[in-house]
Order: structure tokens, then C-alpha cells, then sequence
């Protein structure tokens, strides 16, 4: 087994450094199989992965139980896993005969209800507690309450705090694709982390102004998500029909991506594997997790994880103003 460090967030939950992120096992953008999906789990596991993350959304609950068929064969005081509330899977038979309309490949027998109330929560939750065939769920997120910040930080964080208070969930926090509510998350409720999605990246230091600060200051921990932009960063270079924040990258953020990766290949280092270090080097990253469809592409994310990157990279790009110095992180 590979080494991968840990951290430990209020106490409350120690994570490895590196996750595995299962959007894909709810076939996101097209089918995979329940043996890619245990394969892209075990493969984790072998390099030293012990996060696993999931989510309702995820392929309508299919996500949810590849999950649990994978992880049966392994200890289960071992593993940490996540996984969401606030959209609640409702049966959906008029809509069967069709297809999800929101990225999965799956048929629409259920449709996603949000609902951020008490009620809602506890549904979902033990929902997820079945569909992952497990009696604990380690850490719950709030997930995308953008347009409900009145019941999500109210009902919401109350009834994740009533689950905390009971045992059956860890940690708690919120995860979003922006960092301005999450921000008020930090500041405004009793929470143990964050998912940021695709704002604090190679391309994206905004959240160093006011969330990631917040953040180490309160002790919250920060999982780190959507690294590498809609895949911009995920090559040694950028196609020209790449897409960043899921629209096509205008030329001007495709020239600054060649740009860094300039800087990169002068260092033996690749475009992924300096997006995977740097969202590392700041305190309040307690993890990064990347998303495996496959064991190949688990194993890849634990060797760019292991990349060793060399001071001076980091240095010039800041020289350069590519990025924002990680010397200043604090």
C-alpha cells in the first residue's frame, strides 16, 4: 500500500489527502459497469485512499449503490465515507421511459426533489443509509442549497447537527460550486467542512480572499473538488474544443493554461499534476478528491498525487502572475 497522508479536522474526522470522487459510477456522460466501479474502489484503496464520495445526484442513486456493493469487502471502520442531502429522490413512473436530464445515464424513474426542511434531510439520509448498505454515514454534506440559503442554513444545518449529536453522522458541512455562500456557511453555522467545487484551483484563487481564510481560522476543513476546471486542467496541454466551468474555454483562459504549462514542462512537471499540488499547499485543504471511472484512472490519480513538486515552479508562475504565491497561504 502506497502512503498518503492524513488530516484531521476538529477532532471530529481524519481524511486521507487524496479522495475518490464517484460521480462517475452514477454513469455521468455515459454507461461504465459495476466492475469498472468496484476496480476504480479497490485501486484506491490499494494506494492508500480511505475517502470515498458520493452523493443522491449522482446517476439517481446508482452512484450510492456502486458504492456499497464495492466497499463490502472492506473494513468498514477503515473507510470514510460522504455523501449528501438536500435532494430528495422521489418516485417518478411517468417519467420512467426516459432518460435523466441532468447528465446521467440512467432512466428518470425518480426525480430530485430539493428540500433543505428536517424531514427532507432525514429522508435522504436514510435513503442513502440503504442505498450504500451501511449503518453510519461518516460525513454529510448540504448539497447546492445556492437558491436555498433560508432553509439550508437554518432546518438544514440543525437537523445535520441533531445526526452529529447522535452518532450516526461524524462531520458535517456544506458543498457547493461557489465560495461566497459557502463563506457564510464558515462564518454563520456550527459545521466541520467544506466541498469546494472547481473555485480554488490553478486557474481560480478568488477563494483565497474571504473562504479559505474564514475557514482556517474556524478550523473548518476544506475538501477540495473540480481541480482541474471541466477537465482543462486534466492534460499535459488543452484541446481547442476544451470547456471551462462546463462552457467552452474562451481563447484568452486557453492561452494562460499554455502558459503555466510552459512553466510546468520546464520543471518535468505536467499541467494535472501541478493543478493536483497546488490546491494542497494551502492549510485549510484538509483534501483533494478527483474522480475515477476505472481502476486506471484511480491508479493515475494516486501517481500525479505523488508527483514531487519542486519549489521554484511555484515561485515563477507567481513571478509571472499565473497564480497566486503560495508563500502568502496562511
Amino acid at each position: 500500500m502506497s502512503s498518503i497522508p492524513t488530516s484531521t479536522v476538529r477532532d471530529r474526522i481524519t481524511l486521507t489527502k487524496l479522495g475518490l470522487g464517484c460521480a462517475q459510477f452514477g454513469n455521468l456522460f455515459r454507461e461504465t459497469t459495476d466492475e469498472a466501479c468496484t476496480d476504480a474502489v479497490m485501486e484506491s484503496w490499494n494506494s492508500g485512499v480511505r475517502y470515498i464520495d458520493v452523493a443522491p445526484h449522482y446517476g439517481l442513486g446508482l452512484g450510492e449503490r456502486r458504492v456499497g456493493q464495492a466497499i463490502k469487502s472492506l473494513p468498514r471502520g477503515e473507510i470514510i465515507i460522504s455523501t449528501k442531502v438536500g435532494r430528495v429522490l422521489v418516485p417518478s413512473p411517468d417519467t420512467a421511459h426516459q432518460q435523466d436530464e441532468q447528465g446521467f445515464v440512467v432512466p428518470a424513474d425518480v426525480k430530485r426533489v430539493f428540500d433543505f426542511s428536517r424531514d427532507g434531510i432525514m429522508r435522504s439520509f436514510e435513503d442513502s443509509l440503504k442505498r450504500l448498505a451501511v449503518d453510519y454515514i461518516d460525513i454529510l454534506y448540504l448539497h447546492d442549497p445556492d437558491a436555498h440559503w433560508e432553509s439550508a442554513s437554518t432546518t438544514g444545518v440543525q437537523a445535520l447537527i441533531e445526526l452529529r449529536d447522535q452518532g450516526v453522522v461524524k462531520a458535517i458541512g456544506a458543498g457547493m460550486n461557489q465560495h461566497e455562500m459557502l463563506t457564510r456557511f464558515v462564518k454563520e453555522t456550527d459545521i466541520d467542512l467544506v466541498m469546494l467545487a472547481g473555485r480554488f484551483t490553478l486557474l481560480e484563487q478568488e477563494s483565497l480572499t474571504e473562504l479559505l481564510p474564514a475557514a482556517l481560522a474556524r478550523n473548518i476543513g476544506i475538501v477540495n473538488v473540480g481541480v482541474y476546471n471541466s477537465g482543462l486542467l486534466a492534460k499535459p496541454r488543452p484541446d481547442a474544443g476544451s470547456h471551462y466551468n462546463y462552457v467552452p474555454a474562451s481563447t484568452e483562459v486557453l492561452a494562460r493554461v499554455n502558459n503555466i504549462a510552459d512553466v510546468c514542462e520546464k520543471y518535468g512537471v505536467s499541467l494535472p499534476e501541478a493543478a493536483l499540488a497546488y490546491v494542497q499547499l494551502h492549510p485549510a485543504v484538509c483534501s483533494v478528491v478527483l474522480g475515477a471511472r476505472d481502476g486506471s484512472q484511480a491508479r493515475e490519480n494516486a501517481v500525479r498525487f505523488g508527483k514531487e513538486i519542486p519549489a521554484e515552479l511555484w515561485t515563477e508562475l507567481a513571478q509571472l502572475g499565473l497564480i497566486a504565491d503560495p508563500a502568502s497561504f496562511k
